[in-house]
């Protein structure tokens, strides 16, 4: 029997989120032993800073990507709105997952219903924080670290007053109803690729056994909403999110763009098969309407 490593954080939900990619290979290649390689990696280490202070979103990958390199591990699965914008050639990118709910939700402690503004709002992502400060005028925003059990203790022991977590890492840890409210695209624009999958692994992996794992209508949107931020060289320390929809032959894409002056939100829409080109138009001129 041919074996298969697959790496992963070891986190609760990186873990879960793996098996549902490792799930559908079995169910496909029987003939595939799989084996799962769990480990830490510096973003998980470093929980007392942002993100935009010790690196970025790379610092969830660079062990992974390492042990991919050094054949530790065959492919590696992520949750896409956590990876860099930009991945080395020699470890692309090799599936899209179908999504999941994309949408942020609204988390209150437990036993409460109602928002309590008096405290702070945790969450570590400056698009959020825009965002929450318009729905939520007067409110206090201050970041939290830490995955997604550790950020939900923080909260019950009284530290925030809510979180505002992905509504997709919540369902699959089973904690929906844990979400207090959930905010639609048009309040909160979602992050880049948020609710998919993203499988990497080296150039010459065999893509075939990930066939069931591909899904089409994800994969446009997430060339789509990662050339969008991309294009405007956008991450955890920069208020960019694009959210691109398919509808048919038509994919319809939304995105934020924030600068020192403010920020704006506008739209394309246009064949699913220039889904790529689309993200970088949009993000072109919205660029281009602030002079930049």
């Amino acid at each position: 029997m041919k074996k298969l490593l697959v790496g992963s954080r070891e986190s609760r939900l990186a873990v879960l989120q793996t098996q549902i990619v490792t799930d559908l290979i079995q169910k496909h290649h029987p003939d595939y032993q799989v084996e799962l390689v769990t480990m830490k990696t510096t973003g998980d280490k470093i929980l007392d800073r942002t993100l935009d202070k010790i690196g970025g979103k790379g610092l969830f990958v660079r062990e992974l990507d390492q042990a991919l390199l050094d054949r530790r591990a065959d492919i590696t699965v992520h949750s896409l709105k956590d990876m860099p914008m930009e991945t080395a050639p020699r470890l692309p990118i090799l599936a899209y997952s179908r999504r999941e709910d994309p949408r942020d939700a609204l988390v209150l402690p437990q036993g409460q219903t109602e928002l309590d503004l008096a405290k702070p709002i945790g969450c570590a992502s400056a698009r959020r924080r825009i965002q929450l400060e318009k729905l939520f005028p007067g409110c206090r925003v201050e970041p939290v670290r830490g995955n997604v059990l550790t950020r939900l203790e923080k909260l019950d022991r009284g530290d925030y007053g809510a979180l505002v977590l992905a509504s997709a890492g919540l369902r699959r840890l089973g904690l929906e109803g844990r979400i207090s409210r959930l905010f639609s695209p048009e309040e909160m624009l979602p992050a880049a690729g948020q609710g998919i999958l993203a499988v990497q692994g080296r150039e010459d992996f065999d893509r075939s056994l990930l066939r069931e794992v591909e899904d089409k209508d994800a994969t446009a949107c997430a060339l789509c909403e990662r050339a969008f931020v991309r294009f405007l060289d956008g991450g955890c320390s920069s208020p960019v999110a694009a959210y691109a929809q398919v509808d048919g032959e038509t994919i319809r894409l939304r995105g934020l763009y924030w600068d020192e002056t403010g920020w704006e939100i506008d739209e394309i829409r246009g064949s699913v098969t220039d889904a790529e080109e689309l993200g970088i138009t949009l993000a072109r001129t919205m660029a281009a309407r602030r002079g930049k």
